[in-house]
């Protein structure tokens, strides 16, 4: 008996053909599917303290479970200290298994963990049907130990899914409980 995620169980067994009903598809081929969630946190201060860079690996590999990598800058920027090449901050690319883990724990326990959470906005679709949005704190995570935290830094969080327009995109996520603001 293989494992498989809940929401990944929700997914082929109420999701699919809610999404079904509601769009009118032909096929079950044709039911938009979330592919990744990408994770990148970027380190502003990194220009002068390296050492900012190697936290926020190790942070976003305790949220992630998997192993994050340090991003680089494309270009020297002078006015910011910037070189070429330089860490700048720290990106994941989860998909399958853990992706279905993430989307669970963030939706189930660090969401509700935001200080006055009412919901996320609906604004962050960017015409394809993938979405966006930011997280402030990285402390609403449970697997972060508040006290070990040295500088408190924000994240975006990008799902990618196979929908072509951003209304199927927005049901898929209200499906998995993604908790939209009015």
């Amino acid at each position: 008996m293989s494992y498989a995620p809940r929401l990944k169980e929700q997914y082929n067994t109420e999701i699919v053909p809610s999404l079904q009903k509601e769009f009118k598809y032909k096929s079950i081929m044709q039911v938009p599917k979330l592919n990744k969630i990408v994770i990148n946190q970027g380190v502003g201060e990194a220009t002068s303290d390296k050492r900012l860079v190697d936290n926020a690996v190790l942070e976003m590999t305790m949220i992630t479970g998997q192993k994050a990598v340090p991003t680089v800058s494309k270009k020297d920027i002078s006015n910011f200290k910037l070189r070429k090449g330089m860490p700048i901050g720290a990106k994941v690319t989860l998909r399958g298994i853990k992706m279905y883990e993430f989307l669970d724990r963030l939706i189930s326990s660090a969401l509700p963990r935001t200080r006055d959470f009412r919901g996320v906005k609906g604004k962050g679709f960017d015409g394809r049907g993938n979405y966006t949005f930011g997280v402030k704190e990285q402390i609403i995570f449970p697997e972060i130990n508040i006290d070990k935290v040295s500088k408190i830094s924000g994240m975006d969080i990008t799902f990618v899914t196979s929908a072509n327009t951003d209304e199927e995109a927005k049901s898929l996520l209200k499906n998995f409980g993604f908790p939209f603001a009015n």
